[in-house]
């Protein structure tokens, strides 16, 4: 960033009154689209602006006023979108704010975040949960509306939203916007949030609270299928099975191609010599997969060839 551009920033004096709090919020407020975890950070601050609470200057408040300093006259490293291609959103809640990450190909594009209002507070996890996801789809309509969205989040229930019957006067304003949008909801484990997830679950490693939080880590790691055993030196041992997502897609648009089929039945019949069948049915020439016609699938696999 531009040294004299960021000068004002960084020569800021502490505030001393609400009136100062609220300039320098303003300030920052602007370009919170470029601060992960804004509303967490600016918390202590704000609550200085309320009438009912004393103004009185705290550590906490000294050091988010540092850490947004830091963070104004920081760059980020941030993606310029494509408005061709679809997005992925990550969001969470915690007990007192939400936020999310709009990404594309694995590239941060912007973040937003906010606090939750008083009514809000008194909402069950399931609607805090939908409550992020709708005010993704409102903030980034811009982005979103007419694109392909992939929203993750780490309440599985979400996942089913669309074919629930019972729902609440709430839930069903919200299904209606969300209709609006050409987007799946998809289950993301919480500890593998780690985009967003600062809200209330970022791993912070204490010495004090190392044991409860491997015994978190093992209980997490179970839930996502690793296999885990305890080495002879008492060093735990996971196991993870990895499978290539593009070859189960590869291997699904073979066995609806024409091509392919009559490639097989000359496999199976011993005259085709230049392709080979895999156990699993896959076709192959040598040790090459073969892709006969599927624009969509072929560019998808130059992308992870070229740009991951």
């Amino acid at each position: 960033m531009d040294p004299r551009k960021v000068e004002a920033v960084l020569k800021w004096e502490r505030p001393t009154n609400v009136t100062e709090i609220q300039s320098f919020l303003g300030l920052a407020g602007y370009y919170k689209r470029f601060i992960e975890e804004f509303s967490t950070i600016t918390s202590p601050l704000i609550k200085l602006t309320y009438k009912e609470v004393r103004f009185v200057w705290s550590e906490k408040c000294e050091v988010s006023f540092r850490e947004l300093n830091e963070r104004l006259t920081s760059a980020p490293v941030l993606a310029l979108p494509s408005m061709t291609e679809g997005f992925v959103v990550y969001n969470d809640v915690s007990k007192r704010d939400l936020g999310c990450v709009l990404m594309q190909h694995g590239c941060v594009i912007v973040y937003a975040s906010r606090q939750l209002k008083s009514h809000e507070v008194n909402y069950q996890v399931h609607d805090l949960e939908l409550a992020a996801v709708v005010f993704a789809l409102r903030v980034w309509q811009h982005y979103l509306y007419g694109s392909y969205v992939q929203i993750f989040t780490d309440h599985k229930s979400l996942k089913y939203l669309m074919s629930q019957k019972e729902l609440n006067m709430r839930q069903r304003r919200w299904v209606e916007l969300i209709k609006d949008y050409d987007c799946v909801i998809d289950y993301h484990p919480g500890k593998a949030n780690v985009v967003v997830d600062a809200l209330s679950r970022k791993g912070k490693i204490i010495k004090n609270d190392m044991e409860i939080k491997e015994h978190e880590s093992i209980v997490e790691l179970k839930k996502m299928g690793l296999q885990l055993s305890v080495g002879p030196k008492g060093s735990l041992l996971a196991q993870l099975k990895i499978r290539f997502v593009l070859r189960d897609k590869v291997l699904v648009a073979q066995e609806v191609d024409g091509k392919v089929k009559e490639i097989k039945e000359r496999v199976n019949q011993g005259v085709e010599t230049t392709f080979q069948m895999l156990s699993d049915g896959l076709i192959v020439v040598g040790r090459r997969i073969y892709l006969h016609d599927d624009k969509t699938l072929k560019d998808e696999v130059l992308r992870e060839a070229h740009e991951s």
